[in-house]
């Protein structure tokens, strides 16, 4: 049997995130993997959002996507109505479109640098818990050891099944196929919506064309063929376009179900295995990729005895709510697409009041996840959420704060005198820098805050704490979060 701290079932765009988070905290790490490679034969995801490309720049590797996608300004709807965010206080501002069959092999070529071992052409198989750790049978027969097994194995999820997690939620209203394929014709682009959804076609880089069509029926299992995408897209557009032949096709629907616990034990859920909806929007990649972010670091300080088993409950505590509300704006994006003189009424309603500038503001913030807020207690209104990329001026030079977190380490950031404040006892573990900030402090949505005189920075790049240089309730916030003192 082959032990490892941590065992990730999954490589995935989640499960490699949460691979290369718990390297980086020096945490013996796996990922078991069904997929040979990294390929993918379809791409449902189309890009990056804004604060998934934050989380990115955080660790000092957005630019590896971004000079493979291509920026775009304008992306996505509401009720009709255009979510841009090129007035939002981020240097990501806008929406990165890139397929994911390239964002996930730029992550896999990132986590091949970091000390993360990967078990390829393997599934696991089944699982048992105790006190200690998790005991992993994977397809070859071989058995794994960790002290936690987290499973980041997609909506079927073998591991929120084993453990007993409920997924409770709503069944499917609507299906599609979604394809890559080519055309002898030249198809008519664009999107089209009836009483049952949308209907688009829109050309690839490549030259092929991505198409989604509803199906007329629920409930198919089967695996859907060329010639099922040909008689869909003749019912739909009274032509296939000359459709000569598929790179992928598949089926998605809006089921709509979330994990109830994602934590059972020593298990643990991320990603498509705590959550599942429809892709309209453009959520599911990235809160994925932000679960993993979240969990991480947490579970690498439970792991390194720094912290308690008690902080993984923070987790669930924090994450489970964003995953409700993406489930929520999904399956409210997915009515709204239907076509009919009710829902066209309801659309018009809910576009009068995103002509007003703050209601516009507040749903691209809940789109791009680029409003969230762990609810952390009382206070300025920095606690609990993403601390901006600041250009610092420090003793030895300007300084962003996003490259502060490249190593996924906490920070402490004293905005104030030098020396100002002592967390020698926990120096060990957290960044102290002492630094001067003379611009607005901004925060999407709700505008522009007070300064503070310092702050506490989460790994994942939430503010813990923020305060002054009577230091109230500081030694608390860096107990909870980066375990007690060490003493002398």
């Amino acid at each position: 049997m082959t032990e490892h701290a941590v065992v990730i079932a999954g490589g995935g765009p989640t499960g490699l995130m949460l691979g290369a988070e718990l390297a980086l905290a020096k945490v013996d790490v796996a990922i078991v993997e069904r997929r040979a490679s990294q390929e993918l034969a379809a791409s449902r995801s189309r890009g990056l959002l804004s604060r998934t490309i934050e989380v990115l720049d955080q660790r000092g590797v957005a630019d590896r996507f971004l000079s493979e996608g291509q920026v775009v300004q304008v992306w996505g709807e509401f009720a009709g109505v255009q979510m841009g965010i090129g007035d939002f206080p981020t240097r990501h501002n806008y929406v990165l479109a890139l397929l994911q069959n390239h964002i996930e092999r730029i992550l896999a070529g990132w986590v091949d640098e970091l000390p993360v071992t990967i078990y390829r052409g393997r599934d696991v198989t089944g699982f048992a818990q105790d006190d200690t750790g998790v005991d992993v049978e994977i397809s070859d027969g071989e058995s794994l050891r960790g002290e936690y097994l987290v499973g980041c194995d997609g909506g079927r999820s073998l591991i929120r099944k084993v453990a007993g997690i409920e997924f409770p939620g709503w069944d499917p209203s609507t299906s599609s196929l979604i394809a890559e394929v080519e055309m002898d014709g030249e198809p008519e682009l664009g999107i089209r919506r009836d009483e049952k959804g949308i209907h688009a076609l829109g050309r690839l880089d490549d030259g092929r064309v991505g198409v989604v069509v509803r199906e007329e029926h629920l409930g198919a299992t089967d695996e859907p063929t060329l010639r099922d995408l040909s008689r869909l897209l003749v019912a739909v557009r009274g032509t296939d376009y000359g459709l000569r032949s598929a790179t992928s096709i598949s089926r998605f629907t809006d089921m709509t179900r979330q994990a109830a616990s994602y934590r059972e034990g020593r298990v643990l859920l991320a990603g498509d295995a705590a959550h599942v909806h429809s892709p309209i929007g453009g959520q599911g990649l990235g809160t994925g990729v932000q679960d993993a972010v979240n969990l991480g670091w947490k579970l690498a300080q439970v792991v390194k005895r720094t912290s308690p088993e008690s902080l993984l409950d923070t987790y669930h505590a924090e994450r489970h709510p964003v995953g409700a509300r993406v489930l929520q704006t999904t399956m409210a994006l997915t009515a709204l697409a239907r076509e009919d003189a009710r829902i066209e009424a309801l659309r018009a309603t809910i576009a009068d009041l995103l002509s007003i500038d703050d209601a516009r503001k507040r749903f691209a913030g809940r789109l791009s996840g680029l409003d969230i807020h762990y609810d952390l207690g009382e206070g300025h209104p920095l606690l609990g959420r993403r601390m901006p990329d600041l250009d610092l001026v420090t003793a030895d030079g300007p300084l962003r704060v996003f490259t502060l977190l490249h190593d996924a380490r906490p920070v402490f950031l004293n905005l104030g005198e030098p020396d100002g404040f002592d967390i020698t006892p926990w120096a060990d573990r957290v960044q102290m820098i002492d630094a001067t900030y003379v611009g607005k402090w901004e925060l999407p949505v709700l505008g522009e805050v007070t300064a503070p005189t310092a702050v506490l920075i989460r790994p994942d790049g939430y503010v813990a704490w923020v305060g002054d240089r009577t230091q109230l309730g500081l030694a608390d916030a860096l107990t909870t979060w980066f375990g007690p003192p060490t003493t002398a």
